[in-house]
């Protein structure tokens, strides 16, 4: 019999309108998917990653093992060589995924007596991993950075372990609101008061910085950043993810994150389409096609007179907010009969009343549909 408590947590999902469901892919235009560069259909891509595990004789399914036993395969030494050179750091360890990065990070870096500061709108993954730390954790408001000074003058004046260690930790393109923090801001207050920052890049990976390579990069502040997460799933168009750091934060994770040491390694044709999708990026115009989208898509907002409803953003996510999870449901149903896919995003995922769509936009975008999609974007405010 299932448990009642859990049969209750369900009913009242449904009673507020916030019941998720699995949904197949549709036919519908993509203003939805993560996939902001279309790296994720490209043929290219998937011709070249399977031309590296040829070329590393590696025709097999799984890895095997975890990369500490039997499924360190070569290509994960070419991938991190690549991406460090890339991101400009020291070195890079692959995680299977953002979750098991942040995870990984979090609950093994920060601490007993060490204090952590995080944007109170930070992915549930970075929460998560925190939420395992030993350390005391701290949010603070969204990209405010007076609330985080007040917050580390109080919390650090009662903290009883003198030698403690703080951690400062923001995203640097939000998954929800598609906003950004001042990084350059946070990096000087870091710097000034010997905390570590540490940047999840995300989502913006693709999307800003030369051919794509973060907005950390963007700003040269790649050597003021004690850790970056960068994830494959997003303009990258595959799976997987990295820290980026030192060497001395690397050793450190490969023998004390266990979502590191406990997993299966990622398969090598895994690895390889993130090698391959790390090559295109270098070479790719798609982020080019991208940024003109992004600037067309708010100037056409801008003549409907819409843009006050959206979120103030830059990136290729624009949230349209509509109070109430009934409410967004149905605009998302209007889009669908529209053509378009674009997503709720209910409570509690979200704050009761900021309930939203969440547009992805895109480099394969055509201005037509994005012209069109905003016409009905319109009709809702």
């Amino acid at each position: 019999m299932f448990p009642k408590k859990l049969q209750k947590k369900i009913e009242d999902r449904k009673a507020s309108n916030s019941f998720r469901k699995l949904e197949t892919q549709n036919n519908l235009i993509d203003f939805s998917s993560n996939d902001y560069l279309g790296f994720g259909t490209s043929k290219e891509i998937y011709k070249a990653s399977n031309q590296l595990l040829k070329n590393a004789n590696l025709e097999q399914n799984g890895a095997t093992g975890s990369r500490l036993l039997t499924g360190n395969h070569a290509l994960y030494k070419t991938a991190e060589d690549f991406i460090s050179t890339f991101h400009n750091t020291e070195a890079t360890l692959i995680f299977n995924s953002g979750y098991d990065a942040n995870i990984g990070f979090f609950s093994s870096v920060p601490q007993r007596g060490d204090l952590i500061f995080y944007d109170e709108l930070a992915h549930a993954s970075i929460r998560d991993g925190i939420q395992i730390s030993n350390a005391k954790a701290y949010k603070f408001k969204h990209n405010d950075s007076v609330d985080l000074k007040a917050k580390c003058q109080v919390e650090r004046s009662r903290n009883l372990d003198k030698n403690h260690e703080v951690y400062i930790v923001t995203e640097s393109v939000f998954s929800m609101d598609g906003n950004a923090p001042d990084l350059v801001a946070l990096a000087n207050f870091c710097t000034e008061n010997g905390f570590h920052l540490i940047v999840d890049e995300a989502h913006a990976i693709g999307m800003f910085g030369d051919n794509g390579s973060g907005l950390v990069q963007q700003l040269q502040l790649e050597n003021r950043v004690f850790a970056r997460c960068v994830t494959f799933g997003k303009g990258l168009g595959c799976h997987g993810a990295a820290v980026l750091g030192s060497q001395e934060l690397i050793d450190y994770l490969l023998n004390f994150a266990r979502s590191f040491i406990y997993t299966t390694a990622l398969p090598p044709h895994s690895v390889a389409t993130i090698l391959a999708a790390y090559q295109n990026l270098a070479k790719t115009k798609n982020q080019e096609v991208l940024q003109a989208n992004i600037q067309f898509f708010q100037k056409k907002c801008t003549e409907l007179n819409i843009q006050h409803h959206f979120i103030k953003s830059e990136s290729a996510i624009h949230t349209l907010i509509i109070p109430g999870n009934k409410e967004v449901k149905n605009a998302s149903t209007t889009l669908k009969k529209e053509g378009f896919d674009v997503k709720p995003i209910l409570s509690p995922t979200v704050p009761k009343n900021k309930e939203r769509l969440r547009i992805c936009l895109h480099s394969f975008n055509t201005e037509v549909e994005i012209e069109k999609l905003v016409q009905v974007l319109a009709t809702f405010v």
